[in-house]
């Protein structure tokens, strides 16, 4: 039988307007044993029984729901849920030809799929499965089997490598949950302007789960914009940004980051797409703050810049700090903008919102003497679900603007 975790008074709200972390303030006590990942009855302070969890005493999240009705927690709890997520992905038009066999899709979301710290994605015949909740882990073989059965790819790969595990006192893990042999790198083929454009994954060493399939939409808008314009996308990655706005004409694709390895992939990149011409294409390996220093006092100009940067808040106590680091590189943007031109910039912070984060751009348009006005807000693509009482998983959030 499992324990009960009993919330104390008044402190049963949030988890009735299906918010899914019970924190551990809220928490009365403990009725019965727990390990992590255990399954917890949830109860408010009256006796009312409110769903059940995965429970976590290393964390400040003391308890993520799985439920919240009172339902058993097993295999057939795990095939459900995933393949709800998978089929309500291949319901919507725009995420058909993600399914075809060189597709990349988000299959499970974590809280906003109803499975808190896990995410799944898809890259063409191989499944990246990262795990950052204690539930998760409990359960893994599980979910990876249930992804297997809804989709029908045969292989699924661990990442779970990411450092906030730690705060679940969980160690990192990384491999084959199903399947075996060297790590792959899948070619995805991304929707472009013109056509498809070739995108190769490090699954295994690659940044997340190999890629940033988040920005799958804003990579097209980018191309869209690009033609016989001058780009420089900064924090470029493996070079997604920059191949979309080379395959939609853009007369120059100037690309920096401070990894020679992303870089590396990057240009091999360009090899996987013919369409494009590689003289346009310009790599450099350099810090992007100190690069857009430099090229302001060398009086450059560019007429469409992407800033895609790190997360610089990962959580709400490190907005402040972050604040200045955005500011900062939006104001060397604002600074390189040829008169009319466009710039896309991006915050994947959950610690930023997106009032906060316009602001900030605001801040740095003021203080670098430009107009700008927002012709469109950017977020990530319908692969990528938020929940209505989880605001938290709206983490990208962008905007993009034409000064003058």
């Amino acid at each position: 039988m499992s324990a009960t975790l009993i919330l104390a008074p008044g402190r049963e709200r949030s988890v009735m307007r299906r918010h899914p972390w019970i924190f551990a303030g809220s928490v009365d006590r403990l009725d019965g044993r727990a390990r992590p990942g255990d399954t917890v009855l949830v109860q408010a302070a009256s006796g009312r029984v409110l769903g059940r969890a995965a429970f976590s005493p290393a964390s400040q999240i003391r308890a993520r729901m799985w439920t919240f009705e009172d339902e058993s927690i097993d295999d057939a709890f795990f095939r459900r849920t995933v393949t709800r997520a998978v089929e309500q992905r291949r319901d919507l038009p725009e995420l058909a030809g993600e399914f075809g066999p060189r597709g990349g899709v988000r299959l499970l979301h974590g809280e906003s799929d109803g499975l808190p710290g896990v995410i799944a994605d898809r890259y063409a015949d191989v499944i990246v499965l990262q795990i950052t909740g204690a539930g998760g882990e409990k359960w893994r073989q599980a979910i990876a089997e249930a992804l297997v059965r809804a989709t029908g790819i045969a292989r699924v790969y661990e990442r779970s490598d990411s450092d906030v595990r730690a705060l679940e006192g969980l160690e990192p893990r990384c491999g084959w949950l199903i399947g075996d042999g060297e790590p792959p790198f899948p070619v995805i083929a991304e929707p472009g302007v013109a056509g498809d454009v070739n995108i190769e994954i490090d699954v295994a060493g690659g940044h997340k789960t190999g890629f940033y399939l988040d920005q799958r939409d804003n990579r097209r808008l980018c191309g869209e914009l690009a033609r016989e314009r001058r780009v420089l996308n900064c924090f470029c990655y493996t070079g997604g940004f920059s191949l979309h706005a080379l395959a939609g004409g853009a007369a120059s694709v100037l690309s920096i980051d401070s990894s020679g390895p992303a870089l590396a992939t990057a240009r091999r990149n360009v090899g996987h797409n013919p369409q494009i011409d590689a003289a346009r294409a310009e790599w450099l390996e350099a810090d992007v703050f100190q690069a857009l220093r430099t090229f302001r006092s060398e009086g450059r100009r560019f007429d469409l810049i992407v800033l895609d940067p790190p997360k610089f808040a990962p959580s709400a106590a490190h907005a402040k700090a972050a604040a200045r680091a955005y500011k900062d590189i939006n104001l060397l943007g604002f600074r390189l903008l040829a008169p009319g031109g466009l710039l896309m910039t991006y915050s994947c912070s959950g610690g930023v919102d997106p009032d906060f984060f316009q602001k900030i751009v605001a801040d740095a348009a003021a203080d670098a003497g430009v107009s700008a006005r927002v012709l469109r807000r950017l977020s990530a693509g319908a692969d990528h679900p938020v929940g209505l009482a989880f605001p938290e998983g709206e983490y990208l959030k962008g905007l993009l603007l034409r000064v003058g």
